[in-house]
């Protein structure tokens, strides 16, 4: 077993696993390693695949769904994905993440917060100098299991 970050794994390397798990971040119903799954899913297809995707919006059903189909059409159809919350933390973005969320929070906080989608909910939950963190070990135990079914 071998832990990669992805701007760093070599597809040959990676290849050569029976079981690759692949994790990112949630930006606009995107994961952050589908680029990297697309370009190799060639060398790849014949692997358990598992991905998991991590964002700060509570668990619903509906919004995993929404990513599940954003991410995995044509030959990345059928690969297992979990979602896991995660953290949301201002001071650790690069510069255009910050900005990009300040100007989000702004233009989310134009609304009642009674018509907030589940992702805007978390988004302004935090303060901008606060941290959220909702990491959960438990997530782990549905992708262990995964890992196992053949």
């Amino acid at each position: 077993m071998s832990c990669v970050h992805i701007d760093k794994a070599n597809i040959n390397e990676v290849a050569r696993k029976d079981v690759i798990i692949l994790g990112g971040g949630v930006y606009a119903s995107g994961i952050a390693c589908i680029p990297f799954l697309k370009k190799n899913i060639g060398k790849l297809k014949e692997k358990k695949i598992i991905v998991y995707a991590c964002g700060a919006s509570p668990f619903k059903d509906s919004a995993v769904e929404t990513v599940r189909q954003h991410n995995f059409k044509g030959d990345l159809e059928g690969i297992e994905c979990f979602y896991c919350r995660g953290t949301f933390d201002m001071k650790s973005m690069t510069f255009a993440d910050r900005t990009l969320c300040k100007m989000l929070r702004k233009a989310v906080g134009n609304k009642n917060p009674s018509e907030y989608e589940i992702w805007e909910q978390a988004l302004m939950s935090c303060k901008e100098d606060e941290r959220g963190d909702w990491v959960d070990r438990s997530y782990i135990e549905p992708i262990v299991k995964a890992t196992m079914k053949t």
